[in-house]
């Protein structure tokens, strides 16, 4: 009746996730006895778990990025000890099939369920603020979405206390990942998570293409559409074009695992370069769907706090869309080792020197917009130059990468690693984290601890060197990854310089959370309601902050490229309105969390086998979806005398903040 589920699923015997279960359960049960307790179960669900304001969507993202973060982190740390102490005849304190397990997770965490709703949650809360939208195209489809990649992170961790999560590395080749060598449930929670909030990202690519092309405020033509949502557009359609890929080859690797199929195996016609190809056809778009966003965030951030119009915008805009075509035609470069011949070879490693050359433009539009501007030392431009630094390197080391003679030597080593990390926390990491504080005041009306921002922020960076540039080294005295225990006694010394970083680190996420918890404690000295605490260019600043549910009470017209500077300078950004006018608006709705909550049922009882639990779940999630379809209570109409009242309100509020 329970398939492959039994008691022993549960992993007693190892004290490590029995402690981190007990962790989670008594961190749950806190937060449901504070939510009985100030009575904040009934707001919850109307405010916010039923939500399809592309605001909240985008908090509730980013709290779920933030937690995941802290679990991805932990692995991360984890991993670091281990290998700074298991050296000789001390084989540390996990065993290989754990190891194993922690740095599948780590990867996995760390990119699809922390980078990836970082950057849709600040997405969501920008993007219809910029183009003068008052909420994204399909807004039920933004909440299902959202509750898909939920119940993905719901997989993930279920993995750590009933079962046990892939040991094959975040991408889980074949052979590795097919039945006859992971015959487990692990393979399966990696599978099903992917697959079930891989839909929902694919889903947000779609209504944030549409919205994008289709919703811009009157006058606001694609060249006077601020970078990030230009760097959003592209994003948008590399999802659209890189996610069905990623789909259909985890399709693949299912049926291998459960009907005995040889899509990726020697037998019967199969090949397992296949799946190679197919997954880094999908997973190099990936990367550029996180650095993308991260570019636009940097160019919002250098234009404010440099007080100058951003140097190059058209060569921007040209560079985004150079770097998402080219960034489909670099893909062989991760596996150059593999035998495809010396042309092939050539012929992805020119394309992959190439693809740094929009990038490096990017780079020189920031320095140009900086040079002779009025920089001023906030935390968001610490992450940018920070960004500056530490990508260039990773930019270099990547370069080195690409010239399939290096490869060959540094291919699989911690060089690799290094190089990977080095461009996605030196680069997405810091541009999220940019974007964060940076847009916080807009989302919640008040702005974070400037002092321990800039705390975090020299954590983070002094850590990430001291974590990272050892590996670099590790990787050239031939250190490969993924070892849990090495006989070199040479290697200890920068493993140990290593583990420090990560400390560090640590501290830097500490610094983060206690900004955010002396920030709200604070709320009242440091509350923005005028909605422009940065002098800053673009249309979501000509909002209140946090902004209404509607957005703009009238829709604006847009003249110029920086929208808000433009109102700044040529007329008053906050008159008042005249005519105010019934505003249509999309209601909240339980469906996307109840289709969500049957996807997780049958990725749940698919994983253990549970086929009964499987079909109930498949038919819980037909009927919730026509049930919304034949739904035409959708939507409603904000009364005119409501739209006049807010808006008076905030008026009220920027008069006795001056």
């Amino acid at each position: 009746m329970f398939g492959k589920l039994s008691l022993e699923a549960v992993p007693y015997h190892e004290p490590i996730i029995m402690g981190a279960i007990g962790f989670i359960i008594l961190g749950g049960l806190a937060m449901a006895a504070a939510l009985t307790y100030f009575r904040k179960w009934g707001y919850l669900w109307k405010e916010w778990l039923t939500s399809v304001d592309h605001k909240r969507l985008g908090v509730m993202y980013i709290i779920v990025a933030m937690v995941m973060l802290l679990r991805g982190f932990a692995d991360a740390v984890m991993m670091r000890s281990q290998q700074a102490i298991a050296n000789g005849a001390n084989e540390g304190y996990l065993p290989p099939h754990h190891y194993d397990q922690i740095f599948t997770a780590h990867g996995v965490i760390m990119i699809f369920f922390m980078a990836m709703p970082f950057m849709i949650g600040l997405m969501n809360i920008v993007v219809p603020l910029q183009i003068g939208a008052r909420d994204v195209a399909f807004p039920f489809l933004n909440s299902l979405s959202f509750w898909l990649f939920f119940a993905g992170v719901v997989l993930v961790n279920l993995s750590l206390g009933l079962g046990e999560f892939a040991k094959t590395g975040w991408l889980a080749y074949p052979p590795l990942s097919g039945i006859k060598y992971s015959p487990g449930v692990g393979v399966d929670y990696y599978i099903w998570a992917l697959q079930i909030s891989g839909i929902g990202t694919l889903l947000t690519g779609v209504n944030f293409f549409v919205t994008i092309l289709k919703m811009r405020a009157p006058g606001m033509s694609l060249m006077k559409m601020p970078i990030f949502t230009w760097t959003i557009l592209v994003t948008a359609v590399l999802i659209m074009a890189a996610f069905p890929i990623l789909t259909a080859t985890l399709g693949l690797l299912t049926l291998d695992r459960y009907l005995e199929m040889h899509f990726f195996t020697n037998d019967l016609g199969g090949n397992m370069m296949m799946y190679v190809n197919l997954i880094w056809a999908w997973g190099h778009p990936e990367v550029y769907i996180l650095i993308l966003p991260a570019f636009g965030i940097f160019s919002e951030v250098t234009a404010t706090f440099c007080s100058k119009r951003l140097f190059g915008y058209t060569s921007m805009v040209y560079a985004t869309a150079a770097i998402g075509f080219l960034s489909f035609i670099v893909w062989l470069h991760h596996f150059f080792t593999m035998g495809a011949g010396g042309n092939v070879n050539a012929f992805f490693g020119i394309a992959t020197m190439v693809i740094s050359i929009p990038t490096g433009v990017k780079i020189f539009n920031w320095l140009f917009t900086m040079y002779q501007g009025r920089v001023r030392f906030t935390t968001p431009i610490l992450w940018t130059l920070g960004f500056l630094v530490t990508f260039s390197i990773g930019g270099m080391t990547g370069v080195l990468l690409a010239v399939p003679g290096a490869d060959f030597v540094l291919h699989n080593s911690l060089f690799l690693i290094a190089h990977f990390h080095n461009v996605i926390i030196g680069g997405v990491v810091f541009g999220y984290l940019a974007g964060f504080t940076y847009w916080f005041p807009k989302a919640f009306g008040f702005t974070l601890n400037e002092r321990l921002g800039k705390c975090a922020f020299w954590c983070w960076l002094v850590g990430f060197y001291f974590a990272f540039m050892p590996l670099y080294v590790l990787g050239f005295m031939g250190m490969t990854r993924r070892l849990n225990h090495y006989d070199n006694p040479e290697w200890q010394a920068y493993l140990i310089v290593a583990a420090i970083g990560a400390g560090i680190i640590a501290l830097g996420i500490g610094f983060q959370l206690l900004q955010i918890v002396v920030s709200v404690m604070q709320r009242h000295k440091n509350r923005d309601v005028t909605g422009d605490p940065w002098g800053a260019r673009t249309l979501e600043w000509s909002m209140s902050s946090p902004p209404p549910f509607y957005n703009f009470a009238h829709t604006p017209v847009v003249k110029e490229r920086d929208a808000f500077w433009d109102m700044k300078e040529n007329k008053d950004a906050y008159h008042t309105p005249q005519g105010y006018q019934k505003i249509h608006m999309p209601k909240n709705t339980a469906a996307g969390l109840t289709i969500s909550a049957f996807s997780l049922v049958i990725g749940f009882a698919l994983i253990w086998h549970i086929w009964w639990l499987a079909i109930v779940g498949t038919v819980g999630c037909l009927i919730s979806v026509i049930v919304r379809m034949f739904n035409d209570d959708i939507d409603y109409y904000v009364p005119a005398e409501e739209v006049e009242r807010i808006e008076s309100e905030h008026l009220k509020n920027i008069a006795n903040q001056a």
